[in-house]
């Protein structure tokens, strides 16, 4: 087995000295995406305005569900599969950048999932809004050689055209919903509409010629709607939906109590994942109540709930009467990285830093971040650190030992110390608000990486869980973009959760 990014500074990708395949499968024109660019903002507006306005996501899925349920789906929206008691499947979350990053990860995927059963893409699908003609290069090219069926669950990005393509590519070419009525005219409604995104006119017609890249009897799967649950061997797996702003609405909530019950083991993938940068985010279901509710009552057998929606990897053993869930963030399967390294000393739930696990290491992070903004503020002597800078400072911010194995500690200068505070190195909690500067924000938000990086190390991941009656074993891949790690992906976190 390859090393990983905590065994060695080349395990993470650094210094990689051969780049990747993935070019080979990629358009001859990419797309690049950029957050700062104000006409991409604008297109994804919807998210701002649902939260200035009220949130349609719930009514609009309502009748989403109502149409599909009209054409026969089974009203429990379970997929009961033929698979046996030990079989593997992949989550991979937030892949559809269609450049580099997302396409870096292909080749690990598809070795790694040469013998597994299905995947399931955990949270937007496309960005920037879902549209019907991006799904070409950003689903059925980049998957066309995955040979067994792929189940998706929207994230917010696919809702910011009320979830058309999403349904159309994965829910049996589902027809436009019907034209609601007209608001009162300068009523709030009417503002909403008058400013929402809506799809471009003529939007899908190169669909059709897409989906004959993944056009294989083996790689069909018609799922039920947005959210649903899939019966496979010993586990029953429920992916939810949760919009917009990261909530259920009332009638989801019902089905996922619902689906709940039972003695079975169950797994949950969440386009919100409800532990994630040190903090408990239940996620709210209109009416009353959450969905943790659900995952830590132990009459429904939750063993873990993996959440997209945050492009790295996180892991949270949490305690719950006497058994443990494991929650899962794993959102680096394309899009571009959110940083861990400002994830402060994590003390949450009885989880402590020597029970948490990240993806990439905070060292990394911190390295990965002075080099971009080096470049991007032309400065840069001043604000790139190397990764074993970085992984020092982030030691020391910390109080915590150096996570790589075969690392010694760098010197730290007033420089490393400065770069570390500007780009939002975490701390204690208990010391992170005497700390704080006041241009913290600025640095991690306004100049996040809203593009990709276009050469290695990406720090992107995928998940392979392989499932017997006894256990689920979880293994996070990674992906650099560098040959070496295309052809033996390395393990950066593993473990082994028992069903019985």
């Amino acid at each position: 087995m390859s090393d990983s990014s905590r065994d060695t500074a080349e395990g993470a990708g650094w210094g990689a000295t051969e780049l990747g395949t993935y070019k080979r499968l990629m358009p001859a024109e990419v797309e690049k995406i950029s957050w700062l660019d104000p006409r991409m903002l604008w297109a994804a507006r919807n998210g701002v305005l649902a939260s200035w306005f009220g949130d349609p996501t719930g009514r609009t899925r309502s009748r989403w569900v109502a149409q599909r349920a009209a054409s026969g789906v089974p009203a429990d929206k379970v997929i009961r599969r033929d698979d046996p008691d030990r079989f593997s499947f992949l989550v991979i979350g937030d892949t559809g950048e269609g450049d580099d990053p997302q396409y870096s990860v292909v080749p690990g995927f598809l070795k790694t999932g040469q013998d597994t059963r299905f995947a399931v893409l955990a949270s937007d699908v496309i960005y920037p809004v879902g549209s019907a003609d991006d799904y070409g290069t950003k689903f059925f090219r980049p998957y066309q050689d995955y040979r067994a069926p792929i189940y998706a669950i929207p994230g917010n990005h696919d809702w910011y055209e009320d979830l058309g393509a999403f349904m159309r590519v994965f829910c049996g070419d589902a027809p436009p919903l019907a034209p609601q009525p007209a608001p009162r005219v300068l009523s709030k409604a009417w503002l909403q509409k008058v400013l929402w995104h809506k799809p471009r006119k003529g939007d899908g017609q190169r669909l059709d010629a897409a989906r004959q890249l993944r056009s294989a009897a083996a790689q069909q799967a018609v799922q039920p709607g947005p959210y649903w649950a899939i019966d496979a061997g010993p586990v029953r797996i429920i992916g939810i939906d949760t919009g917009l702003l990261g909530t259920l609405d009332a009638e989801q909530g019902a089905w996922l109590r619902e689906v709940s019950q039972g003695p079975r083991p169950k797994i949950l993938i969440t386009g919100s994942p409800l532990y994630v940068d040190g903090a408990h985010h239940p996620c709210a279901i209109e009416g009353g109540g959450t969905v943790d509710d659900i995952v830590r009552d132990p009459a429904h057998r939750y063993v873990a709930a993996i959440g997209g929606d945050i492009h790295n990897y996180q892991r949270y053993p949490v305690q719950v009467d006497g058994r443990t869930i494991q929650y899962v963030v794993s959102g680096g399967g394309g899009a571009f990285m959110h940083a861990t390294h400002t994830i402060p000393r994590v003390d949450i739930a009885n989880v402590t830093e020597k029970d948490f696990r990240c993806y990439p290491l905070r060292g990394d992070s911190l390295a990965f971040y002075s080099k971009l903004y080096g470049r991007r503020l032309r400065l840069r002597r001043f604000f790139t650190l190397t990764e074993a800078e970085a992984s020092a400072v982030v030691a020391e911010r910390l109080e915590m030992p150096l996570t790589r194995a075969q690392q010694k500690t760098a010197r730290i200068t007033w420089r490393t110390r400065l770069v570390a505070g500007l780009l939002g190195a975490g701390r204690r909690p208990d010391r992170a608000a005497r700390f704080r500067l006041p241009v913290r924000k600025i640095y991690t938000s306004l100049f996040s990486p809203s593009s990709a990086t276009y050469s290695p190390p990406f720090f992107k991941q995928f998940l392979r869980l392989d499932v017997t009656p006894e256990t689920v074993r979880l293994r996070c891949y990674a992906a650099t973009g560098s040959r070496a790690q295309e052809l033996d992906p390395p393990v950066e976190d593993e473990v082994t959760i028992p069903l019985v």
